[in-house]
């Protein structure tokens, strides 16, 4: 528990009207997205400037006082979650575009500006930004960086790490460093390339520079619609095998088809399985590669092709897409979002085993996610008021993690392991690669102050030697010795 020595100390750091110690307005910052975790904050802070942020990190580090830096709370890993006993800072204050530099095609923010208003500050000059998770519109690019967050345009455009050039970065013990450069291919370590995607462990980012591109001549969006969603999964590997490149491809099941028109009415074909893919680039590119798709997507057996004749068109069928995690809701009263990643080519067998493990389970999963990627985001679907029913749930979840790992995939793609997937990392690396990963981390925090507690399958201090270690079941066993 805070001391009222330190409570004034934050206060002094802050100021008064950036200062939250009230149990009713901490429970705001009690959780993330992912809500089946919460733990109450002894006080959040809402600086202003870096500077403010130094003076808060450096009071955290003298009395080695835990921290969480948290954007707008979308994650859905339990990223953000308080530490017992320590402080949220909330960046949503630090919330400007400092700088447009379309000449080097830069833009610099500060890392509470949310996702969606860099796109929308330099669109009439051409440009846009391209990492945009479903979550873009109230998302923050603070938030983008500590998960590497992706989207569906990441397939052609890449994650969040593609498009930062360079952090500033409050370091726990206080110091402010920057990390990387505006300038392209930096000598010397890629330090935002280990910065992005750390989950806040590393240190709070201040000042962000990315990059942003230019709009291509022309966008031509696509859906089609299976029997199956096996037979979407096929088209995806087809569509990539053909040395193409289309700049998103995405598939929704029954389910989150019946979810998403129930919430926004995008007009999607009543089907098992139905393909989005984006082609984007020079017109006459573009054309051709279209007539390709929609011929491979016969081959496979799509009884309907609809290409968006307008840009309304297309904003709608995208539309119903980035909607469909929040509109399960609507079928189903508790839902686990998972996030992992497979092979492409895997896709069909993965999206089987998805289907028998469901009926094992007497569950539900509605699956939604980027297939061109191959990042899988199967939404398990419960009734918290069921007896049992939860806790069935969240094994099913476990399962298909695993079932992703067994195919040479991940267990995240973009959402992150935060406090959710911590024990199942250890499925996925030994304790060696473990260890070396938190010799990264005690480089920067040594101390252990910032967002602790999270990410690895166990608590560890930077002081700690590697020995024998009892492994969590979820890291080592096989799915039937678990399940």
């Amino acid at each position: 528990m805070l001391t009222a020595s330190q409570i004034a100390g934050l206060r002094a750091a802050i100021g008064v009207d950036g200062l939250i110690t009230g149990p009713s307005q901490l429970q705001t910052y009690e959780c993330d997205g992912l809500t089946n975790f919460r733990v109450m904050p002894e006080a959040v802070v809402l600086p202003r400037s870096a500077a403010q942020v130094q003076a808060v990190v450096r009071l955290c580090a003298r009395d080695k006082i835990p921290f969480v830096s948290r954007g707008a709370g979308t994650g859905l890993s339990g990223g953000a979650l308080p530490a017992a006993g320590g402080i949220v800072i909330s960046l949503a204050r630090m919330n400007r575009i400092l700088n447009v530099d379309l000449a080097n095609r830069q833009v610099v923010v500060e890392p509470g500006v949310i996702n969606a208003h860099v796109t929308q500050r330099i669109s009439e000059q051409g440009y846009f930004y391209a990492p945009d998770p479903s979550s873009q519109s109230v998302c923050t690019i603070g938030g983008n960086v500590a998960e590497n967050s992706g989207g569906a345009h990441c397939l052609k455009y890449g994650f969040t790490v593609t498009h930062v050039l360079a952090i500033d970065v409050v370091l726990p013990s206080g110091e402010l460093v920057q990390l990387g450069s505006p300038t392209l291919d930096t000598p010397g370590y890629d330090l935002p390339g280990i910065f992005v995607g750390s989950e806040g462990t590393l240190g709070v980012a201040t000042k962000i520079t990315l990059r942003v591109v230019k709009r291509p001549e022309v966008v031509q969006t696509l859906l089609a619609a299976f029997d199956s969603i096996q037979a979407a999964g096929q088209t995806v590997s087809d569509i990539i095998a053909a040395r193409m490149l289309p700049s998103a491809m995405e598939i929704m099941d029954a389910l989150a088809i019946e979810a998403a028109e129930a919430a926004v009415h995008a007009r999607y074909p009543v089907c098992k399985g139905l393909l989005l893919v984006e082609l984007d680039g020079p017109c006459s590119e573009v054309d051709a590669l279209m007539l390709a798709v929609q011929r491979l997507c016969r081959n496979n057996g799509a009884w309907e092709i609809r290409v968006a004749q307008s840009e309304q068109e297309r904003v709608l069928v995208w539309k119903g897409r980035k909607a469909a995690f929040a509109a399960v809701g609507r079928i189903s009263p508790n839902y686990i979002v998972q996030d992992g990643v497979i092979p492409r080519t895997a896709l069909p067998h993965l999206l089987d085993e998805i289907d028998r493990l469901a009926g094992a389970a007497g569950l539900r999963v509605a699956n939604v996610f980027h297939a061109g990627d191959g990042n899988l985001h199967p939404l398990v679907l419960y009734d918290q008021a069921v007896q049992g029913q939860e806790e069935k749930a969240l094994e099913l979840s476990y399962r298909i993690l695993h079932l992703c790992v067994d195919n040479g995939g991940s267990i995240t793609g973009e959402h992150g392991v935060g406090k959710e997937k911590q024990e199942v990392l250890g499925y996925m690396f030994s304790e060696p690669d473990l260890a070396t990963m938190q010799l990264v981390r005690c480089a920067f925090d040594p101390e252990n102050i910032a967002n602790p507690d999270k990410v690895f399958p166990r608590p560890r201090l930077c002081a700690e030697k590697p020995g024998p270690y009892t492994p969590h079941p979820l890291e080592t066993a096989g799915i039937a010795e678990i399940f």
